[in-house]
């Protein structure tokens, strides 16, 4: 493996003289390039001795053929960042806090020579290194798929004991399947690694303990011993924050972007639907009810309504109207919404219970829409549930905590498992009648309250919206 090391300071030149006195027989490497800005910096100086290049400028790495990994030693996080913005794709990159790990674990593996790498021989140091030192999610995998160690850090993000989680399969663990992962959407990097013997990079979606999504960038090291591999180590960097806040972006542009879109539409439609309506109506009134061209023009006619429906919705979503807040309480606006949807939910058959917190602080929140909100959320529950069914609406405000949270939840049909991610996306609909509208709509209206809506769901066992607020409300400007 061709390292390139950024920062020629004391911990570059420690590494130096590991690698070139001590030699790290598991990972075999080969440093062949150094940067720094400053000709007398030690590990720069032990470089140019050692007859390896040296540049200021550590943008020259970027464009050489022969790195595998770079390494950065200058405690920079800002250039670490760079790194990872300017590198060639196939090229690896690490902070610095991850080199001592790597000498931990060389360190025992020559203590365990020829009986391999196995969590009961772990010295000190290398517990050190592995739960204290580093503060990335990593784990050691044995050839057969197994994990040999996880880190303290991966434990408590997967919900785990290292009882729970040594000795078991990682795939088993990180996505709960039954056979290693497979498929270019979702490779395995460990495959890479032992039929390469070289590390690899991949992002994957692993499942915490309540089936949550986490995105991973994986990075995976092979360790060897005697030029023979023996299992791989795995850097897990958790970049779910960086994701939602892409997503939340792309959102937020394809909604302005269908926003404008769809005013111009409903302004355009509007009009001849009106002429439609009102045309309709009065060819009516010069009939019989019981005429055969009554029932067609009240076709027409109910036609024209249903397409205006559907453009009042158009026109809704694209107002985006900034809320008009004030302090109201979130249990007297469900009672409200839950009167104007009664009816409809008893003519399904359906019933709506409440479990609605006693004591709950009053919020600034702009009426109307939090109201059209629990509204969409009961009607989209009434047609997610069969005759019989039963919609609960509840509300909580931990004492502890700074948010309200009110759940709506039915015994209906449920999502598909890769329908969850497109919800909220404008006019994504499973159904035959509907716009797509509803739960964009709610979307938008619990961002611009500051809040944050969450939906968990499986097929045949119901669905569970949850809208949480600031206790307080988030009073925008």
């Amino acid at each position: 493996m061709n390292i390139a090391i950024v920062g020629g300071g004391g911990m570059c030149l420690r590494l130096l003289d590991f690698i070139f006195n001590k030699g790290i027989h598991m990972v075999e490497p080969n440093v062949v390039a150094v940067a720094d800005p400053k000709a007398e910096a030690p590990g720069r100086r032990r470089a140019e001795e050692l007859g390896i290049f040296v540049t200021e400028d550590y943008n020259e790495l970027f464009d050489r053929d022969d790195v595998d990994l770079i390494i950065e030693l200058t405690g920079n996080i800002d250039i670490y960042n760079d790194i990872l913005r300017k590198k060639k794709n196939h090229v690896r990159a690490l902070p610095h806090t991850i080199v001592m790990l790597f000498w931990g674990i060389d360190d025992t593996s020559r203590q365990e020579g020829e009986a391999g790498f196995h969590a009961g021989s772990k010295n000190n140091v290398y517990e050190v290194l592995m739960n204290q030192y580093i503060q990335e999610e990593a784990m050691v995998i044995d050839k057969d798929y197994r994990v040999i160690d996880m880190n303290e850090a991966m434990l408590n993000k997967l919900g785990r004991t290292g009882e729970e989680a040594f000795g078991e399969f990682c795939y088993k663990i990180g996505h709960h399947l039954d056979e290693p992962c497979s498929g270019e959407n979702h490779p395995c990097p460990l495959n890479e690694v032992y039929e390469k013997n070289r590390p690899c990079m991949t992002t994957h979606i692993h499942l915490d303990q309540d089936n949550n999504e986490i995105y991973y960038s994986i990075s995976c090291y092979p360790l060897t011993n005697k030029g023979q591999i023996v299992g791989a180590i795995e850097i897990l960097r958790d970049i779910t924050p960086e994701i939602k806040v892409q997503k939340s972006q792309m959102h937020q542009e394809k909604l302005m972007s269908i926003g404008r879109l769809s005013a111009g539409i409903a302004h355009e439609i509007n009009n001849p639907l009106t002429t439609i309506m009102t045309s309709a109506m009065m060819l009516q009134e010069e009939l019989d009810t019981k005429d055969e061209m009554y029932e067609e023009l009240q076709i027409i006619s109910n036609e024209a309504q249903r397409c205006r429906k559907i453009v009042q919705s158009l026109l809704d979503f694209a107002r985006q109207t900034k809320p008009m807040q004030k302090l109201h309480d979130i249990n007297d606006i469900i009672q409200e919404s839950i009167y104007l949807t009664k009816k409809q939910a008893e003519f399904n058959d359906i019933e709506i219970q409440t479990d609605l917190a006693e004591t709950m602080p009053q919020v600034y929140v702009d009426k109307e829409q939090i109201q059209q909100l629990v509204i969409n959320l009961i009607l989209n529950a009434v047609e997610a549930t069969d005759p019989g069914g039963q919609i609960t609406i509840s509300t909580e405000c931990p004492r502890t905590a700074d948010k309200i949270y009110m759940h709506v939840e039915d015994t209906g049909r449920g999502i598909a498992r890769e329908d969850l991610g497109r919800i909220f996306d404008p006019f994504f609909t499973t159904r035959e009648f509907g716009t797509g509208l509803g739960l964009s709509i709610s979307h938008s209206i619990v961002e611009r309250h500051g809040g944050e809506i969450k939906v968990d769901s499986r097929p045949g066992q119901g669905t569970r919206f949850t809208v949480i607020l600031p206790a307080g409300g988030d009073v925008q400007e």
